[in-house]
């Protein structure tokens, strides 16, 4: 996918929105750094669901796994294929991603919404506007706020900015954020001062979690490499 970069006619216009600049900034330094980082690796929009789901506190490289296992039994071919699997059969494919029998549970209430509300058609439940959807699947229980947005970006194409860990600590080390802001807080910063398009927030995202992995870890960042070298916010609150 390439990453629609911004024009220096889309800075003039925009550039008396509070960050907009430095936020397009620091896309443009990450992209130009790091490339197109072709997100979310999955092959179907159902694979996308789950993998939003085993991703949740483990490593992606343990997702890829579960995943493996999962289409070796041919459970992603249809949401009904895991909503009549065993739940102890569904927590033993999924072991490598971690916390596999609370990630079981997730996915059977996943997919039970799916099939009670939409019949398990996801091109049905893909027609619902964005912000009934995001509704619907925050109802369902082990789906928090960063996996639905997750589900909506990746999976539907919808344009809601996903906050994570590595967003909290990269934007709060560069001033625009405190690593304690609330999940909504950091979000409205990009929905608010960026164009509500999918596939820039789907690029940002995904080069931010580049970024968070690579160099600007929790513990030893790498900072003298950074790309984001030099864009610092001079006030620190809004």
């Amino acid at each position: 996918m390439q990453a629609p970069l911004f024009s220096e006619g889309w800075h003039a216009v925009n550039n008396m929105l509070p960050n907009s600049r430095n936020l397009t900034k620091i896309y443009d330094r990450l992209y130009g750094f790091y490339g197109p980082q072709h997100w979310w690796p999955g092959d179907t929009r159902f694979e996308i669901m789950v993998g939003a789901i085993l991703t949740q506190n483990t490593a992606w490289s343990n997702v890829e796994k579960a995943i493996r296992n999962l289409k070796e039994k041919g459970a992603l071919s249809s949401p009904r294929k895991i909503k009549d699997m065993p739940k102890r059969d569904l927590a033993r494919l999924i072991r490598p991603s971690g916390y596999y029998n609370i990630k079981s549970g997730r996915l059977k209430n996943l997919i039970n919404f799916l099939i009670s509300r939409y019949e398990g058609d996801l091109n049905r439940a893909a027609k619902r506007a964005g912000d009934c959807l995001r509704e619907e699947l925050l109802g369902v229980n082990g789906v928090g706020k960063e996996t639905c947005d997750s589900i909506l970006l990746y999976a539907f194409k919808r344009p809601f900015f996903v906050v994570d860990a590595y967003t909290k600590r990269i934007f709060s080390r560069h001033g625009f954020v405190k690593e304690a802001d609330a999940y909504d807080r950091v979000q409205e910063i990009f929905m608010n001062n960026l164009p509500r398009d999918h596939e820039l927030y789907n690029e940002y995202h995904a080069l931010i979690v580049r970024l968070g992995k690579e160099l600007c870890r929790k513990r030893n960042p790498k900072c003298g490499v950074c790309p984001l070298n030099g864009i610092q916010r001079k006030i620190r609150t809004f």
